[in-house]
């Protein structure tokens, strides 16, 4: 058999998958390994030791193998994983503490403000408020404030995708489309930023700590003799380099055109388009790398969003749970039902969904709010609020990119785990009044990086025609036009008040 199949490994927040796909975009075979999403030792933290990741990728390989899957199929491999997970190695490449993993929440009040001109530049234009908020949040200034002994000791400090690449290949090196989080980096250039520039005063690593960063579809290294013998990959295939979880969901989700919005419902739920040229569609908040070369990830995100589904459902849905088991069907099918129990609109019970604040958008003073409750409420009409508001959000988020790109959103894409709700998929496609259609593949990130691979690769020419080759539409929500305006004169009328009325009380809570 010729090497033409290609192996994507999407490290997630609740499970790592190894998916093999054929150059058609087929999926030929997944294994997956739950993993636990963190451990905390007090309120706030969220950590995982790094040896969880590496095991679970080993185990997930392996499983390929015992299914029957021919490892010298393999044209190469690609790795995409959750965003912002940090581990910090010694010299002999040996983590130094637990990863503090991306729904961490430990913060670094009071830190020396970024001086000299650049402070004062800050002060000028009103953004010294938004650096410090980025100073704060930065886990490695939390490090060097808190645990010195282990920042004195730290030879590399690297993302999650950055210590997977080193365990593969051995090197310390990682894709420049993996770097998002509190790093010195430069999102315009899409490198490490210039010694002189102001993100090395605000995070003071040592770019000695940092890996040296490969564009996407080049080669990160080949896989190593002992990662062979981990993972049963083949010695010597090579690693391409792909792109962070989100980033990687858009591409397999075939979102290359910047007026297609790709929603992602997962445990974050972001609204992002592709664009060519760099923009901020909130100052001082960049564009990520997007998993196409020098292309830009516009990204509007609502931390906890579909986090709260599951929030819901483990406070309230244990009759569909239970229900469920006995039918022998997915939990998901009744609430779909519960969904449809309630008009659209949820009788104006309307839902903001800040339940984690973010810098700008929406403020980091936001908190969640329900309102407009009545005699006839019922938990059908807060699940429904529930995804409503969701939808409200990332309808917001669609306009601020438009308004900054000048490129109107018309057609929808929509990945991630709540993309599987026909419920879900109705209600968007209603609120942004647009259609709204789902991937042919649920496994849209790990596709994603399988593109880059087949591109890498040399299997595709090209990101155009890997994406006609490897991608599709399964199934398209159109908008009902009198549902749709009446979520219009809700969004319009009740959602984008709530949040300046209630600003003041937030501000009061958060003191």
């Amino acid at each position: 058999m010729s090497a033409e199949y290609l192996l994507a490994i999407d490290n997630g927040t609740q499970s790592v998958r190894a998916l093999v796909f054929d150059p058609r975009g087929n999926l030929i075979a997944m294994a997956r390994v739950p993993i636990e999403p963190y451990y905390s030792t007090a309120p706030g933290l969220a950590e995982q030791d790094p040896e969880v990741y590496w095991k679970a990728v080993c185990q997930a390989c392996q499983e390929l193998w015992a299914q029957g899957v021919d490892r010298h199929s393999l044209a190469a491999v690609a790795l995409t994983t959750q965003r912002s997970t940090v581990i910090n190695l010694d010299q002999e490449g040996k983590p130094l503490r637990p990863a503090i993993v991306w729904l961490d929440q430990r913060r670094s009040e009071g830190l020396r403000p970024v001086g000299g001109w650049w402070g004062a530049a800050f002060k000028v234009a009103g953004a010294s408020e938004t650096v410090a908020y980025l100073q704060a949040e930065a886990e490695a200034n939390w490090l060097m404030t808190h645990q010195p002994e282990i920042w004195k000791a730290t030879h590399k400090y690297l993302f999650l995708s950055g210590y997977l690449t080193y365990r593969l290949v051995g090197q310390f090196s990682d894709s420049v489309a993996c770097q998002v989080g509190y790093i010195p980096f430069d999102y315009k250039k899409q490198d490490w930023e210039v010694s002189w520039g102001w993100k090395w005063q605000a995070v003071p690593v040592d770019r000695g700590q940092l890996p040296d960063l490969v564009p996407v579809t080049a080669p990160l290294g080949k896989i190593t003799a002992q990662a062979a013998a981990a993972t049963g990959l083949p010695a010597g295939l090579t690693l391409i380099a792909s792109a962070a979880d989100k980033a990687a969901e858009v591409l397999g989700a075939g979102c290359l055109e910047p007026h297609i919005g790709c929603l992602s419902y997962g445990s974050s739920a972001t609204i992002n388009t592709t664009h060519k040229k760099y923009i901020e569609v909130i100052p001082l908040i960049p564009p990520y790398p997007a998993a196409v070369p020098g292309a830009y990830s516009l990204e509007i995100q609502i931390l906890r969003g579909y986090w709260m589904v599951t929030w819901f459902k483990h406070q309230f849905g244990l009759r569909e749970q239970g229900l469920a088991e006995q039918r022998g069907v997915e939990p998901e099918a009744l609430f779909d039902e519960l969904v449809r129990s309630v008009p659209p609109g949820s009788d104006g019970l309307v839902l903001q969904p800040f339940w984690s604040p973010g810098l700008v958008f929406p403020g980091p003073e936001a908190r969640g709010a329900i309102i407009g409750f009545s005699d006839v409420t019922t938990r059908a009409h807060v699940y429904r609020a529930i995804l409503e508001g969701l939808a409200y959000a990332l309808r917001e988020g669609a306009e601020r990119t438009t308004r900054r790109s000048g490129v109107a959103v018309t057609e929808l894409r929509v990945a991630g785990g709540g993309s599987q709700s026909d419920a879900a998929l109705q209600i968007t496609a209603d609120i942004f009044g647009l259609p709204a259609s789902r991937p042919h593949l649920y496994e849209a990130s790990g596709l994603g990086a399988a593109i880059d691979a087949a591109v890498g690769a040399g299997i595709h020419p090209d990101f155009p025609t890997a994406i006609s080759e490897m991608t599709s539409v399964r199934d398209t929500f159109e908008p009902d036009p009198a549902t749709h305006a009446r979520y219009d004169e809700l969004y319009q009328g009740v959602y984008k008040q709530m949040y300046k009325r209630l600003q003041p009380l937030y501000q009061v809570m958060r003191r």
